[in-house]
């Protein structure tokens, strides 16, 4: 007589218990690298790009004075145009059509646009390439001159502007500073 032979279940639930807690601790080990990565990188940096287009752009026109930005808004007659200048540079990157970046020429109106977006930083950080930087300069609690951050190093924020002494130029300011508003993230 022959003897079948079975494989004894036992055995298979054994294979499996020790594959289980292996598979457990993977998945446990790939989800704290995962909150811990969160913690790390999750907070407002992580909109912050580091984008260098809309920097490009703004450092070619350095130099001009205001004529092709604030007619290309559609002025017949000069004004003041920073906020002119910011858009026609965002504008020319795609930020405008594809939604990351308001067309403006009033300074309040695109800090707001930024804000009901929720791509606004105002507290003080180091901030990155690419971001717009509004200003105060009255400190009456209304944005009133715009910028193009180019960089920041040593807490020294460099800035690429229109309408500075009636041209573009390159800028820098203290980081932190009073006359500085917030900024605008362009993601």
């Amino acid at each position: 007589m022959h003897k079948i032979h079975r494989r004894r279940p036992h055995r298979q639930r054994r294979s499996r218990r020790r594959t289980w807690p292996i598979l457990f601790a993977c998945g446990v080990a790939a989800f704290s690298l995962l909150f811990l990565l969160l913690i790390l990188y999750g907070g407002d940096e992580t909109y912050i790009p580091e984008n260098g287009t809309i920097v490009e752009v703004a450092e070619s026109q350095i130099g001009n004075d205001g004529g092709t930005y604030w007619s290309w808004y559609g002025f017949d007659a000069p004004v003041d145009w920073c906020a002119c200048f910011v858009s026609w540079c965002a504008d020319r990157c795609g930020y405008i059509k594809g939604g990351k970046a308001p067309k403006f020429s009033d300074c309040r109106e695109g800090a707001r646009w930024f804000i009901e977006n929720r791509r606004w930083i105002k507290e003080s950080v180091a901030p990155k390439a690419g971001m717009i930087v509004f200003f105060d300069w009255d400190a009456n609690g209304d944005a009133d001159h715009a910028g193009i951050v180019k960089g920041c190093k040593d807490g020294v924020i460099y800035t690429i502007e229109g309408n500075s002494g009636g041209r573009c130029r390159e800028r820098k300011y203290p980081a932190g500073s009073d006359e500085i508003y917030g900024y605008g993230v362009l993601k």
